[in-house]
């Protein structure tokens, strides 16, 4: 069926779309041929700049639904009742590598999941892991340029990593995670998503609670073996996309179980692990999870590059009944996701079709800029007006928080039991042995390629204040493999 004639970007017929037009038969092409130029210029222009970290990613449309009453925490309109349905978008993601790299690779992988609510977009932008490598913003250029190429050599370098890694004995539990049997998820739909920062929810009498999100995965957790992973990216760089997309197309819809654990704000000041620190998780002993939802993905994106690339999430995007925590790598997020997007895809990247609401419309006095749409055509700019423009609700989205003291660069509060290494040595005391067997070798053969010893050693003193067991079984492997 056709769609009509082929046309130029401002509408009119093209004549012929195979031949650029030329001085006479073989003679050099003329200027004036603008099909010729405009497909040019528009395919020179394609592709905008790569996120800096999450380059590589896929993503699909779907639908959240509530399972459990939580009013009780919560005034989020999303959340109201049983049985609602909100749309949702969630892009999935590795972190260091470009664009063009491997899905199979060991790397924490993204989960920023997008819900088109009655009251504006709320962003909620995770990993597959319920912790990180650092507990401080600032930190986070300097972590992500030891995993990036080296300025030098050109290429990610095992000195930078594990001298970064070495110095920061923070990163301890996230990296025993990293190069644990989780380190490599088959796919993406059999792996679990973690909103990892604390969030506060509030309800309608104000009353604040502390929360984090899980998303247990119902395709159950499949991994990939060191070896396994290196054939699949030979075989196929985009496997995690290709079995996202392909199963939705025939129709099997991954989904996940949606939990919360829920803490009163009064538990935070004395609980034994500082709450708002993102190298550390809150056991399920102390907060068991409580199930809140379902989320189903069940629709593709027409174009990757519309929907995926230029998809923008920010855990600045908050709705009425939740907002953000002291967690001083979610305040520092706040500010540096939307920035990124400002300056990759455009100060209006919001009024894209997968960024901008669906069940709500946004009412703004921005207006201009590239790409601006002209959405506003001639309503006033300015608030407040007498012209029957949008005006403040007069009521914050999340409640207030107390804060006392001097201001300075303070590290965050030390809780009863916080220290670098507790939770990496209960990670590993919870593993049978035969994972312990492969952490402790993937993490040899990593460690064994750096070139100084004070490096290696210093990468391995962490992982033995964890747990001794750990650190011994570590440096005899390491030992073994650098001779």
């Amino acid at each position: 069926m056709t769609q009509g004639p082929l046309t130029t970007e401002a509408g009119a017929p093209v004549a012929d779309n195979q031949n650029s037009e030329t001085a006479g038969v073989g003679g050099p092409v003329l200027v004036q041929d603008q099909l010729l130029l405009e497909k040019l210029a528009h395919f020179n222009r394609e592709r905008i700049p790569e996120r800096v970290v999450h380059a590589r990613g896929a993503g699909a449309y779907g639908t959240f639904t509530v399972t459990a009453d939580v009013t009780q925490w919560t005034r989020a309109s999303f959340l109201s009742e049983v049985g609602k349905q909100t749309e949702t978008f969630l892009r999935f993601s590795t972190v260091a590598g470009n664009l063009g790299a491997a899905d199979a690779v060991r790397d924490p992988r993204g989960f920023a999941l997008k819900f088109y609510t009655e009251d504006g977009n709320y962003d909620l932008v995770g990993n597959n892991t319920p912790v990180f490598f650092i507990k401080d913003a600032i930190k986070f250029p300097d972590f992500i340029h030891t995993q990036k190429r080296d300025p030098y050599t050109g290429s990610q370098e095992a000195d930078n990593v594990w001298d970064f890694w070495g110095l920061s004995p923070e990163s301890t539990h996230q990296v025993t995670w990293l190069f644990g049997d989780r380190g490599i998820p088959a796919s993406y739909r059999h792996m679990n998503g973690y909103g990892s920062h604390t969030y506060q929810w509030n309800n309608e009498a104000g009353e604040v609670f502390w929360v984090k999100y899980h998303f247990k995965t119902d395709q159950g957790i499949k991994n990939l073996t060191t070896s396994e992973a290196a054939e699949t990216s030979g075989l196929d760089p985009d496997s995690h996309q290709r079995d996202l997309r392909e199963a939705i197309e025939r129709g099997d819809f991954p989904s996940w179980t949606v939990q919360v654990q829920i803490m009163p704000a009064a538990d935070a000041a004395t609980y034994r692990f500082n709450p708002f620190d993102l190298t550390k998780v809150w056991p399920h002993e102390d907060y068991p999870p409580i199930e809140i939802g379902k989320l189903e993905l069940n629709r593709n994106p027409e174009n990757i590059f519309a929907e995926v690339e230029q998809s923008i999430f920010s855990p600045a995007h908050f709705v009425p009944g939740i907002g953000p925590s002291p967690d001083k790598m979610l305040q520092g997020r706040l500010f540096s996701y939307g920035d990124a997007h400002r300056y990759r895809v455009g100060i209006n990247a919001d009024h894209l079709p997968v960024n901008r609401p669906h069940a709500t419309e946004a009412r703004t006095n921005s207006r201009d800029g590239y790409l601006y749409d002209g959405r506003h055509k001639g309503a006033k700019n300015y608030e407040p007006n007498s012209f029957g423009g949008p005006a403040e609700t007069g009521r914050a989205l999340w409640q207030p928080l107390p804060v006392t003291g001097e201001t300075g660069d303070t590290e965050a509060p030390s809780h009863a039991e916080d220290d670098n290494f507790v939770q990496a040595g209960n990670l590993y005391r919870l593993m049978s042995e035969d994972e312990k067997t492969r952490l402790v070798e993937n993490l040899s053969q990593n460690i064994a390629g750096v070139s100084r010893d004070d490096i290696a050693e210093r990468a391995i003193n962490n992982f033995r204040q964890a747990d001794a067991d750990f650190g011994k079984r570590l440096e005899a492997a390491v030992q073994a493999l650098r001779g």
